[in-house]
C-alpha cells in the first residue's frame, strides 16, 4: 500500500505582501513630505488681498521675529547670516545671475528699518524684490 504525501511544497514566492509593504511605505513618505514645512524659519507673514508669484527666484532672505537673517539660495536650506555681511553676501549672488529676483520674507513683528534695508541693498546692486505675504481670506 502506497501512501501518497498531498501536501505539495510550492517553490513560488507571493509578491502581494511585498507590495503592500511598498504601498505603505510610499504612503507613509508622501505624507511625511507634505506634513513638513518648505521654510525652515517660522515666520508670520503680514496678509494681504493681492497675490503676486515669480518664477525665477535666486535668493530668498528671511527675517524673523527676534531680528536675525537667514539667506537660501534656490531650493537650498536657509542658513544664519549676520545683518552686516548680507550685503556682500547678495552683491556676490547678483554678480552671478543678472535677473537676480530676491524675495522677502520678513515677519509681520520685525520693524521697518530691517525691511528697509534689505530694499535698500536690492535697489543698490539692481536687483529686483519680491515682499511676501500670507493670502487674506
Amino acid at each position: 500500500m502506497s501512501l501518497k504525501r498531498r501536501n505539495k511544497i510550492e517553490a513560488g514566492f507571493n509578491m502581494s505582501s511585498m507590495t503592500d509593504l511598498i504601498f505603505l511605505l510610499l504612503l507613509f513618505f508622501i505624507l511625511a513630505s507634505t506634513m513638513s514645512s518648505p521654510n525652515d524659519v517660522k515666520i508670520n507673514l503680514p496678509q494681504s488681498h493681492s497675490r503676486t508669484t515669480t518664477r525665477n527666484v535666486v535668493a530668498k532672505v528671511s527675517i524673523d521675529d527676534s531680528g536675525r537673517y537667514f539667506v537660501a539660495l534656490g531650493k537650498k536650506k536657509p542658513k544664519l547670516i549676520e545683518p552686516e555681511e548680507l550685503e556682500g553676501y547678495l552683491a556676490e549672488v547678483a554678480a552671478a545671475d543678472s535677473t537676480t529676483y530676491i524675495a522677502l520674507h520678513a515677519d509681520q513683528d520685525v520693524q521697518y528699518k530691517e525691511v528697509v534695508r534689505v530694499i535698500d541693498i536690492a535697489n543698490q546692486h539692481k536687483m529686483k524684490l519680491v515682499i511676501a505675504t500670507k493670502n487674506h481670506k
